[in-house]
């Protein structure tokens, strides 16, 4: 039971995760690592012992040792890129603060000037 409802799960998650990411060309590889990071996850669902194979050959005890540190690798990557986009965020918002205060103030010198009567 635990396994169907596990598969379900990462089959929920990939498909809200394919519908809300970005179509750009870096969005494009996110989703693809994001589906075989998934494919990954059902196949070590349907076949734990495989994983274990897996983990011994890498070195690792037990396949949920490996399946921690890739999650904790994974984790790490996702921290990286959100930082980096909020930053780019950050920067874009900073910019258009700037825009609008200095368009707001050209509009007001334009305003308060004295026009020449003819």
């Amino acid at each position: 039971m635990i396994k169907v409802l596990l598969i379900v799960a990462v089959a929920t998650l990939l498909v809200l995760f394919l519908q809300s990411h970005g179509t750009s060309r870096g969005g494009a590889y996110v989703k693809i690592g994001m589906v075989l990071f998934m494919g990954f996850a059902v196949y070590a669902v349907l076949r734990p012992e495989d994983v274990t194979w897996i983990a011994t050959r890498l070195g690792v005890g037990r396949g949920t040792d490996l399946i921690l540190y890739l999650l904790v690798v994974g984790f790490g990557f996702f921290s990286i890129s959100t930082y980096l986009r909020f930053r780019e965020v950050e920067l874009r918002y900073a910019r258009l603060a700037r825009a609008i205060a200095l368009s707001e103030a050209s509009g007001q010198e334009a305003r308060s000037a004295p026009r020449a009567e003819s």
